[in-house]
């Protein structure tokens, strides 16, 4: 009799290879692979949609949320299916906007000595009277401020004490080294999930449209990247007139975009001011001329000495009120003509030497600035010492240190003849700090 013998082991392996090589196989692992790629998809969409729900424009308390009189936005699905789902709730939200009572008696003075006192008796921050003044003076020239200075001196806290202080919770963004464009800042249409991913920038440049509050947002840290560079539509929109200046958001239109949308552009709200925080060390980019034209420059170098504040609960200040009293400051005031003069000395010394020389611009922000650091309390020659060192002399950096070293005892002996001894410590300071790195 004879019997089958089992397979070898040598014959099963031959028989798995040959299946495993086979078509049908291949076609198995085609399908398998085209499984897992699909529940990674989905995986993915699931994450995408639990992160735009986090990003609905509630109240949120690292962004100030919406104003008083607006109720805050359910998280559950709410129907919208516009790309812009936190702008289109805003335009829900407003419909019943309820602006608040505004404290319209307050004056510059007023403004400068309130938060002063706010800052330190409510969050232990000091700060002196010139730097308070050159705060809201600054503010009241040009909506973009740059503050810097040392780091620990209190940059990034003087620009959200004073949110406070308006109670409108200022909206801090943290800049990033890897900034380049437009969208880094304000966000970007994401061409798989077709939802617009808004930026917190961009939901407060939205929300500050629908009401009368003065509104800060704080690039923290602003020259981490280059300013000219991911700021740069904001800077050109400067340059026009508040009626024209329009953030080309998306470059077309669908019918469901929200109301505050105008042909893919958003009008930028004047009651918005960027206020940026830089840092001079290896970390950082240089702030290029085109920033510092644009920009009322503070700065911070050393802290105050503590003091004993008046109680201060904070005012609610409208944007409208305060243009009303920046343009009545302008009229009240003006830069008188002996000190007119005196600027014109030293424009004509550093044309003469170094072929420097200021443009309009910073004619203007000098003619706008001294009023209003005249209303907030300051004295004339402390606002002319201010604007010619930060706007002025600050120019000299870049010029060889042969020709500032030779030029020093002239420049210093010019200031003395022309404002006195005991005047102009900050221009005094710049060009201590000129000799200093001319030698």
């Amino acid at each position: 009799m004879t019997y089958t013998l089992l397979p070898t082991f040598g014959t099963l392996f031959e028989s798995l290879w040959e299946f495993l090589s086979s078509g049908v196989a291949i076609t198995i692992y085609f399908v398998i692979l085209f499984l897992c790629i699909a529940a990674l998809i989905g995986t993915v969409l699931i994450m995408i949609r639990e992160d735009d729900k986090a990003k609905k424009a509630s109240r949120l308390s690292e962004e100030g949320g919406y104003a008083d009189g607006v109720e805050s936005v359910d998280d559950d699905d709410d129907g919208i299916t516009s790309r812009f789902h936190s702008l289109v709730q805003m335009d829900r939200a407003y419909a019943a906007y309820r602006a608040p009572a505004y404290d319209e008696d307050i004056t510059l003075i007023d403004m400068c000595r309130n938060f002063r006192n706010y800052a330190a008796a409510n969050l232990g921050l000091y700060y002196s009277e010139e730097d308070i003044r050159r705060f809201i003076a600054g503010i009241g020239v040009s909506h973009l401020l740059v503050m810097q200075g040392l780091s620990g001196t209190g940059k990034t806290s003087m620009a959200t004490a004073f949110g406070n202080y308006l109670n409108n919770p200022s909206t801090v963004v943290s800049v990033q080294p890897m900034w380049k464009e437009r969208s880094d800042i304000i966000g970007y249409f994401n061409e798989f999930t077709k939802r617009f991913s808004e930026g917190t920038l961009l939901k407060k440049l939205y929300e500050a449209r629908y009401t009368d509050e003065m509104y800060v947002i704080v690039l923290d840290e602003m020259n981490i990247a280059r300013v000219e560079y991911y700021f740069a539509d904001f800077l050109s929109q400067m340059e026009l007139s508040p009626a024209n200046r329009y953030l080309e958001v998306v470059s077309d239109t669908w019918k469901d975009d929200p109301r505050l949308l105008e042909r893919g552009r958003l009008r930028i709200p004047e009651n918005v001011w960027f206020i940026g925080t830089a840092n001079n060390d290896d970390s950082t980019f240089a702030v290029s001329d085109k920033v510092y034209d644009r920009a009322m420059i503070m700065n911070l170098d050393r802290k105050a000495e503590e003091f004993v504040p008046l109680k201060n609960d904070g005012n609610r200040i409208s944007f409208t009120h305060f243009r009303e009293l920046v343009r009545s400051a302008k009229t009240r005031f003006r830069l008188s003509d002996e000190m007119r003069d005196k600027i014109r000395i030293i424009d004509e010394f550093l044309t003469d030497r170094f072929r420097i020389t200021y443009g309009n611009r910073i004619r203007r922000q000098m003619e706008e600035y001294i009023p209003l650091y005249l209303a907030c309390g300051g004295k004339e020659i402390d606002a002319v010492d201010d604007m010619l060192a930060k706007k002025v002399l600050r120019k000299l950096d870049g010029l060889s240190p042969i020709v500032i070293r030779y030029s020093m005892d002239e420049m210093e002996e010019l200031f003395t003849s022309t404002f006195g001894a005991d005047n102009m410590p900050s221009c005094r300071d710049s060009l201590d700090r000129l000799r200093r790195n001319a030698q």
